[in-house]
């Protein structure tokens, strides 16, 4: 495969072609990549002059390429310094013996990263204890003195309206950690691990272990061991329910599977969190544990109101006993592009409405974005998006509208940092193994996008020359190995470079 690809690439490069034509040979040459339907557009950034483009303003799933419409738009309305807040409420203060004889409220602001995620971003693993800022609010709460809570753990998620899935996600989507629910109160990505490894001898029940450590599902586990045949192993969980159930077998001798699976309702998980946490340092909980939404139709208008809408924990009165400040939004943005994180992407889009438009929806975040994006000379026609992620099939826009985007970013006051948050092309994030041996290896930033018949990487180029370039290839309805159209994609953007 790679000798062809060498070769298709020196082919493409013959003497006397244009760039146009050279694209042209590279995606005739594929089987996969000729029957689908691209847009490309390619524009030097110094003079404006388009260098290539075909069907330009041609509608397209940009899958993950949503994102960097998403997080354009957090960094220009609400700055790379914006700091995302989470409580810990007393309904009425501890008493002189530490007693809390009420409510105790975990109340979340958005935070991305109640995590054991490594900021800045680096390169690597870097994930430390995924339960490190539930711990370090439980720390809190018992260095006030609270011995004894003789009411509720409520997890209160109620800074971002409740509509934890946005329209045109697949109905699989949230079983997954890709389609993890929105929450305000969000814990280590609303996702955990079931890691699943043989027993010893034949027939036994298969070792589970969970991380976090926290049995917040009831688990039917039936898969068994075996010492003949292969690993077979299925899940599955009803939408909303909490019951994991696990059958199949595995060999005695196997290496095992990891199943990275979504929490439902991550609210309802961050207070049991908590609790577990207060009850590991001696504090004794009489209550149950809790939730506090705020839902669709209790909120007057969704797309804007206002005022503050009411009964927001964070606002409300209470004794304050933990407080956790996360770090500037410009480095979860960062985390966002690099690794294609939906979760954050999704969270930044309604911390948008909530700061701008006060309310914390989807839907105030979307016309939101429809101003930022008036304001970058894109027309409303030019694009529907209805998700911050691009995990919506009902995402659609354009090459030319996203290469304009990428030029109001370029030529914005916030250049540096924005380029700064994109994947570069054989270093880090999503392009850490794409580009290594090539000439665009270290020349490109850019964002990759990827569903079931959708590829797309929209961006920046520093060509041989000099010069910069910015770029939008979106595919679409390819039916054929996905790898052979990214290869496709990346011999583009070398031809680019070169």
């Amino acid at each position: 495969m790679r000798s062809l690809a060498v070769f298709l690439l020196a082919a493409a490069i013959a003497s006397g072609a244009s760039l146009g034509e050279r694209i042209s040979r590279l995606i005739e040459a594929s089987p996969a990549a000729r029957g689908a339907l691209w847009g490309i557009q390619i524009v030097d950034l110094s003079s404006g002059e388009t260098l290539y483009e075909a069907n330009p303003n041609r509608f397209f799933v940009p899958a993950s390429n949503a994102k960097l419409f998403t997080t354009a738009l957090a960094l220009s309305r609400l700055g790379p310094d914006y700091r995302f807040t989470t409580t810990v409420r007393a309904e009425r203060a501890p008493d002189a013996q530490g007693v809390i004889r009420g409510a105790l409220i975990l109340a979340g602001g958005g935070d991305p990263n109640l995590s054991g995620r490594a900021l800045p971003y680096r390169m690597g693993p870097g994930a430390g204890n995924p339960l490190a800022a539930i711990e370090d609010l439980a720390a809190q709460v018992v260095a006030h003195g609270v011995r004894r809570i003789e009411g509720d753990i409520v997890g209160d998620d109620t800074w971002y309206v409740w509509a934890p899935y946005p329209e045109g996600w697949g109905i699989d989507d949230p079983q997954y950690d890709f389609g993890a629910p929105v929450s305000a109160l969000s814990v280590n990505d609303n996702a955990f691990t079931v890691s699943i490894r043989p027993g010893m001898h034949d027939g036994d029940v298969a070792a589970l272990s969970l991380t976090p450590p926290l049995e917040y599902y009831a688990i039917d586990n039936r898969i068994r061991t075996t010492t003949i045949g292969e690993r077979r192993i299925r899940y599955g969980r009803d939408p909303g329910g909490r019951q994991l159930r696990l059958w199949g077998i595995i060999p005695v001798r196997d290496r095992g599977e990891d199943l990275l699976l979504a929490i439902e309702d991550p609210a309802a998980y961050a207070a049991a969190a908590l609790r577990s946490a207060l009850e590991a340092r001696g504090v004794a909980v009489t209550g149950s544990t809790t939730v506090r939404h705020v839902f669709p139709n209790q909120v007057p208008d969704l797309k804007e109101w206002p005022t503050m809408p009411s009964g927001d924990t964070l606002v409300e009165a209470g004794t304050e006993l933990a407080r956790r400040t996360s770090a500037p939004l410009s480095e979860d943005l960062q985390v966002t592009d690099k690794v294609s994180q939906n979760l954050h992407a999704e969270l930044a889009l309604r911390a948008v409405g909530r700061a701008r438009r006060n309310v914390g929806s989807l839907e105030a975040g979307l016309e939101e974005m429809k101003s930022f994006l008036d304001e970058a000379g894109i027309e409303r026609s030019q694009h529907n998006l209805v998700d911050g992620a691009g995990l919506a099939r009902l995402d659609l826009v354009t090459a030319s509208t996203t290469v304009k985007l990428l030029r109001h970013m370029y030529d914005s006051p916030q250049r540096e940092i924005w380029m700064g948050l994109l994947p570069v092309g054989g270093q880090d994030g999503t392009l850490s193994s794409r580009f290594g041996s090539s000439t665009a290896s270290g020349r490109i930033r850019a964002k990759t996008g990827s569903l079931s018949h959708v590829a797309a990487l929209s961006g920046y180029l520093h060509r041989a020359g000099g010069g910069w370039v910015a770029f939008s290839i979106l595919v679409n309805n390819f039916n054929g190995p996905a790898s052979e159209v990214r290869g496709v994609i990346d011999r583009i953007c070398t031809l680019i470079v070169e």
